[in-house]
């Protein structure tokens, strides 16, 4: 099946969001969190790596799926694919 060159743009930048995404979550999970450990001070009585290990990679995480699906429910009525409310 061919696609047509409206599939095609919607196709690519469905790719491109989801690499970008998906770099900022390796980023968020193995950079920061790597560096985070030689941050040696002390953040509401525990040491501040674990408050980006444990809160701040999550937050990142929950913006990281409310964006996605902001930006696919635009992308999806720009294309007109969306689903019916």
């Amino acid at each position: 099946m061919e696609l047509t060159e409206k599939q095609r743009h919607y196709w690519q930048k469905n790719l491109r969001i989801t690499a970008i995404l998906l770099g900022i979550w390796f980023f968020v999970t193995f950079v920061v969190i790597y560096f985070a450990r030689d941050l040696n001070f002390t953040f509401f009585g525990w040491p501040f790596s674990v408050w980006v290990a444990g809160q701040g990679a999550l937050i990142v995480y929950v913006l990281i799926i409310w964006y996605y699906q902001v930006y696919m429910g635009k992308l999806d009525r720009e294309h007109d694919v969306h689903e019916e409310d």
